[in-house]
């Protein structure tokens, strides 16, 4: 059943013509928030794994990583086709000469048919860029910039280390060289309301991207967040909470872009709080019921008047050279 919005599944069915799965890879890179040259101790939510699977910890390959993850996939998935999915911490955070032996033995791998990287919008440069304009000659690749939210004072309570209008420069880099670009938000945050998220989402619909992932913020062990928590300084949303605003967001983005995630996927032996969030697929049907019940689709609610928004939150033209 098709979804009240694009859905990144069949976005890549209709592209590749067959199942394609993503395979997420830790690279062992690290983070400018982490490594102190951004900041100091990272995001509040992120622990020392930063979203990763320990694999390079397990001294396992990109290659090895990619081989144990394909024969499960076609089993559960019926996947024919697969994208590598550099996951962990921060992709392009790497002298180049790392990052193409990198890539290029992911792309070396039968049947992966492209690369997604994810990173930081303070962790790219003209030469990475270049490179990647190169590469995207040759397969499918697609640049996921972590944002979480449009509002500079978010970014410093999260301790994200960067601000948006840096965001939008990057935005604006990668476009220039017609390079795909995926933002990921995150609901939820610390101090945020709801008219606060909606304007993110606003925000994203005036600028020139291709996808958006959405995550609820979920509270994991040992970071500062579950501090936070355990104080009382930190109030998760509630499911209800969450399904609305993950439906509204959705009303206000464009129809084009493609939606890689509605939710969060956490580790089940680190989630904190809130429970729910184990349950992904009451989550997402919970989601999809609420918009058909209120008329909602992605797209309902967007206009082109956003993009004046997007300039009025950063102070920088997404239009900007500098």
């Amino acid at each position: 059943m098709r979804k009240p919005y694009r859905e990144y599944k069949q976005f890549l069915t209709e592209k590749f013509g067959c199942r394609v799965h993503k395979i997420s890879l830790d690279a062992g890179l690290t983070c400018p928030n982490r490594d102190g040259t951004a900041g100091t101790g990272g995001c509040i939510y992120c622990n020392a794994r930063g979203s990763g699977t320990g694999a390079h910890e397990r001294a396992l390959s990109i290659r090895e990583q990619i081989d144990n993850s394909m024969e499960y996939l076609r089993k559960r998935f019926k996947a024919e086709k697969f994208l590598a999915y550099f996951q962990s911490f921060s992709n392009t955070y790497a002298p180049l000469p790392r990052l193409k032996s990198l890539y290029e033995e992911a792309l070396s791998v039968k049947d992966v048919v492209g690369i997604t990287i994810g990173t930081r919008p303070d962790c790219v440069n003209e030469e990475i860029l270049d490179y990647l304009a190169f590469l995207q000659k040759r397969t499918y690749l697609c640049l996921e910039y972590g944002l979480q939210s449009a509002h500079d004072r978010t970014l410093k309570i999260i301790n994200r280390g960067h601000d948006v209008a840096t965001f939008v420069k990057a935005v604006d880099a990668t476009r220039r060289l017609n390079i795909p670009v995926c933002v990921h938000v995150i609901l939820g945050l610390p101090g945020e309301t709801e008219e606060d998220m909606l304007e993110t989402a606003k925000f994203l619909a005036g600028l020139d991207i291709q996808a958006i992932k959405i995550h609820v913020l979920y509270v994991i062990k040992d970071t500062v967040l579950e501090q936070m928590y355990l104080k009382g300084q930190y109030k998760c949303l509630e499911r209800e909470d969450y399904v609305r605003i993950a439906a509204r967001f959705l009303a206000c983005l464009p129809p084009h872009v493609v939606i890689q995630r509605v939710t969060g996927d956490p580790h089940r032996n680190e989630l904190v709080a809130p429970s729910w969030t184990l349950e992904k697929q009451k989550n997402i049907a919970m989601l999809v019921d609420y918009m058909e019940t209120n008329n909602l689709k992605q797209g309902s609610w967007f206009k082109k008047s956003f993009a004046s928004i997007s300039q009025a939150l950063t102070g920088v033209s997404r239009n900007s050279k500098s």
